[in-house]
Parts: structure tokens; sequence; C-alpha cells
């Protein structure tokens, strides 16, 4: 499965403390922010996981997160 998400995620710094929690909480392939991109989009490939769960974790670190349409 892959999950892709528009996130606030802004920074370099805040990309990589994202990726690294994602990486060590949940099984997933590999996952990238394109801050380049308006929506900072957040993309999961090979996620074990319900995308409600994503949501709420990386909610959880203090960023905007909702499932791209």
């Amino acid at each position: 499965m892959i999950g892709i998400f528009r996130t606030n995620i802004a920074t370099p710094e805040e990309r990589t403390n994202v990726l690294h929690a994602i990486r060590n909480n949940y099984e997933v392939g590999q996952c990238h922010v394109d801050l380049e991109d308006c929506d900072k989009v957040l993309r999961i490939v090979n996620m074990n996981v319900e995308e409600d769960e994503i949501i709420r974790f990386v909610q959880e670190q203090g960023f905007n997160c909702e499932i791209l349409d």
C-alpha cells in the first residue's frame, strides 16, 4: 500500500525528524517529504499500517497531516 498525505512539514530538519520517527515506529518501505511541493507531500511506500494511524502519528509530532485527494 502507498500512502500519500498533505502536510505542513516545512524544513529539512522537520522532515528528518518526522521520517525518522515514522521509520522507528512503523514497518514501512521508502518514505519521503517533498518540501518543494505546495502540499509538502509525505509519500510512504509499502505501508503496513492504516492511513488514519499515520495521520494521528504525524499530528502527534506537531504537524498537520491529511490524505491527499
